[in-house]
């Protein structure tokens, strides 16, 4: 009897990268104004892993890893000389999979992550997220 296959490995390797996506821009359309306003300050990308140079200058040992990262100038450092410099925010998909295989969980998780990067682009810092509950 010949079985009839649901999809290749690549095409349910694929849905499951849209969702992440989806995950991530349902999580940027829900940030509230006046905060979504800095998200056009900002370059916001989803990449697999942080790579060997991201994970050396956040001093992460082998078994650390990173859902999100923010790379630039937070606003409050901003100076009236400056030149603008690239902000980027980094969504990692894979450790985000990884550790949330529930979806529900990982949608809650990928919201957090996103608001949590965008707090450092407007200069809040890991102490005040965690009195804020975003940590």
């Amino acid at each position: 009897m010949t079985k009839s296959r649901r999809g290749s490995r690549a095409t349910r390797v694929r849905r499951r990268l849209d969702t992440f996506e989806r995950l991530v821009e349902q999580a940027l359309d829900r940030i509230p104004e006046p905060f979504a306003a800095a998200l056009d300050e900002v370059a916001v990308v989803i990449d697999d892993e942080p790579s060997a140079h991201q994970r050396r200058e956040n001093d992460l040992g082998p078994n650390d890893t990173l859902y999100g990262l923010y790379e630039g100038v937070p606003r409050t450092e901003w100076a009236a000389d400056w030149v603008a410099v690239p902000n980027r925010i980094t969504i990692f998909r894979r450790p985000l999979l990884e550790d949330y295989p529930d979806p529900d969980d990982l949608a809650d998780e990928v919201r957090i992550t996103v608001i949590h990067e965008l707090a450092h682009h407007l200069g809040i810092d890991d102490d005040r997220l965690g009195e804020l509950g975003v940590d």
